[in-house]
């Protein structure tokens, strides 16, 4: 009797969670079919066969005064911004990737493909050192995203390149070909692995930026979704080994379309990938599970693009019927939907429910109960010790009791940095402080000189971030990243 009680617990959260996602917002302003939809922290980005590139505001959804973007003469096939939102690439059939500033519109840069094959994909390096740019003849090449010069330049064997997505240390880069192909590269351009992913071709692919950890053994891997002709979406998984450097597995095939699944994109926390199709829906998976979350079916037309905002719980759809719709969804907590300075202000407010809601989100449904036994609210969420989990909650599993932990310590690093109200990619890794002086080291990610530089003294030799050997001690400095913290600082300190 008790089991069953739990167990309706469960499932009455897991409703809640569910019907949380409504269409907020209908852009319509483009001439042509959608076929890409970008964010950053504050912008939207959609571009279109109409040739342009339009910017909006989230705070309101309006067109910037600088939009539409117009340079390339032909139809722009995609749309990035780099990490820090300041500069945008577009590319199109006209052969071209160009860079813009995004907060007045202007060209920074117009990048032509050596070959002058129309471009159908580009995407920015996790440290926006290099933007990758790939082209209908197969070929790709590695920029360099601070002088604009070409770098390494490669190619496919068949086919065109329609996929790319960086792995989140930014080591290797996958692209996907309209032949089927999933290429696995590394940051010098070479061919680490090649295999064929999906019969009729590949249309999208994306990493899940954040990494999961084996519980048997203790290793950290990272989700890789890929979506193609033959009406499916596969995940795999990623690793990072000392012996061969990395490791390609497949893991499972998705199945919810009827039709081609012409994109797909996981969310910033890992815990959702959305697809979209010719059969004009769009789908939203929980990636634990693999369940179907959620099916929308407002466009008229095939759906071409999905994205998911970094920091707010919006999601956008483009179609080939000119429009994007913005929705807007909570799979965490009940106080996403409240502005994120409330969220910051509510967190030790949280109600049981509350609580509940935030441990299926991280694929904890398990432990509602237990926790609910033991009224545990927002309070005593961010109270809660080792000692706790094992002697108060009686969670026997060693295992699981680290993955809490890591879970709620994640939950008061975000309190603590929306408190702040610094970006979290302007904050060092290791110290949670603004960096003064970021350095990017040899596992891709930035860091606070002096932190990192201790960190190696004490004869840690492992990347802070995935604790993989580093394959080097030296340390770059991130120039465009200091750039973009001073900017910030001159706005937010007048």
């Amino acid at each position: 009797m008790i089991l069953l009680v739990f167990r309706a617990i469960i499932q009455d959260i897991l409703l809640q969670v569910k019907n949380m996602v409504k269409l907020i917002h209908t852009l319509a302003d483009h001439g042509d079919d959608v076929n890409c939809c970008a964010f950053s922290s504050s912008l939207l980005a959609t571009c279109s066969l109409d040739k342009t590139i339009r910017l909006y505001s989230l705070s309101d959804f309006t067109e910037l005064p600088h939009s539409p973007l117009k340079f390339h003469t032909y139809a722009v096939h995609c749309c990035c911004f780099s990490p820090s939102g300041h500069v945008l690439a577009s590319c199109s059939t006209d052969g071209t990737t160009v860079l813009w500033n995004t907060q007045n519109g202007e060209t920074l840069a117009v990048m032509e493909q050596p070959t002058g094959s129309p471009v159908r994909v580009c995407q920015f390096s996790p440290d926006s050192t290099c933007l990758v740019s790939g082209a209908a003849d197969g070929t790709v090449v590695l920029w360099n995203a601070q002088s604009y010069k070409l770098y390494r330049c490669g190619s496919v064997k068949d086919g065109s390149l329609v996929a790319c997505a960086f792995s989140p240390n930014g080591n290797l880069f996958v692209t996907g070909s309209s032949c089927g192909d999933l290429t696995v590269w590394d940051d010098k351009m070479r061919c680490l692995h090649s295999e064929k992913a999906h019969d009729l071709g590949i249309t999208c692919c994306d990493f899940s930026s954040q990494p999961v950890t084996d519980g048997e053994h203790g290793l950290q891997f990272f989700r890789l979704a890929s979506c193609g002709q033959d009406c499916q979406i596969k995940i795999w998984v990623v690793s990072f080994t000392h012996v061969l450097g990395f490791e390609l597995k497949y893991k499972s095939t998705l199945n919810g379309h009827c039709a081609p699944v012409l994109a797909c994109a996981f969310s910033h926390n890992g815990q959702m990938l959305v697809s979209g199709s010719v059969d004009k829906s769009v789908i939203i998976y929980d990636t634990n599970t693999e369940s179907i979350l959620h099916t929308l079916t407002q466009h008229t037309r095939y759906v071409t693009s999905c994205a998911f905002a970094p920091s707010t719980p919006l999601l956008a759809t483009g179609s080939m019927d000119k429009t994007v719709n913005i929705w807007q969804f909570d799979l965490e907590t009940p106080c996403q939907a409240r502005s994120m300075e409330d969220q910051v202000k509510f967190t030790e407010d949280w109600s049981e429910e509350d609580v509940s809601v935030w441990l299926c989100a991280q694929g904890l449904s398990d432990l509602v109960a237990i926790f609910k036994m033991n009224n545990i609210d927002g309070r005593e969420l961010l109270n809660l010790t080792k000692e706790s989990l094992a002697d108060d909650l009686k969670i026997e599993s060693l295992g699981l009791r680290s993955k809490v932990l890591r879970k709620i310590e994640e939950l008061r690093t975000k309190v603590k940095t929306l408190s702040s109200g610094i970006p979290d990619e302007f904050l060092c890794p290791i110290t949670r402080e603004l960096m003064k002086d970021p350095v990017i080291a040899s596992d891709g990610y930035s860091y606070e000189k002096e932190a990192m530089e201790n960190w190696i003294s004490k004869k840690k030799r492992t990347s802070p971030m995935t604790n993989l050997v580093l394959p080097s001690v030296v340390l770059t400095p991130n120039r465009t990243l200091k750039m973009a913290i001073s900017r910030w600082l001159e706005t937010h300190q007048k």
